[in-house]
């Protein structure tokens, strides 16, 4: 009797061993830059970086994805596809334009929007398991709000000549 007992806990410890996800299905995932400022009218890009632990004993493969955002803003997913790697071997890691938000010109209110972005994959290239996933936040202000690197460039243009005329005035008195 006990020896039946021990055989059906060792199926069954077998059992559960097997349901266990495989440990090359782990990645560490990051937004470079989560929360941003943005004008009516501008696309934003969301860098981020995904790597795989040293500690995976096989490549993880990623195979997809799933993202949202708050509307009337819209998320194209494009550069995960487009640039990502399909695997990652332990240790590797690579950091590019994982999605693009469009803020379209109908934004005009101040505004906060949310959204996130998963990454899917696993231990093969059919894998569809959940591996990470990230929240970002948009802050919508007005475009006069977002200074133009151009006008910034005069600002601080401006502010070194008077500077430089105020040192002139105090050095020849």
């Amino acid at each position: 009797m006990i020896k039946g007992i021990n055989r059906n806990v060792s199926i069954l410890g077998l059992a559960l061993m097997a349901s266990v996800p495989a440990s090359a299905d782990v990645v560490n995932f990051l937004l470079v830059n989560p929360p941003q400022l943005a004008a009516p009218g501008t696309d934003l890009s969301f860098m981020a970086t995904v790597s795989a632990p040293l500690t995976n004993s096989a490549p993880v493969f990623l195979t997809a994805d799933s993202a949202s955002v708050d509307g009337p803003l819209t998320l194209d997913d494009s550069g995960y596809f487009d640039s990502f790697p399909e695997s990652l071997n332990p240790g590797t890691s690579f950091t590019g334009v994982l999605f693009t938000v469009d803020v379209p010109t109908s934004v005009t209110l101040l505004n906060s929007y949310a959204g996130y972005f998963e990454v899917d994959g696993g231990v093969s290239s059919s894998a569809a398991d959940f591996l990470a996933s990230v929240s970002f936040r948009i802050e919508a202000v007005p475009a006069s709000a977002v200074p133009e690197p151009r006008s910034l460039v005069l600002l601080l243009v401006g502010l070194a000549g008077m500077a430089t005329v105020l040192r002139r005035k105090r050095s020849s008195q």
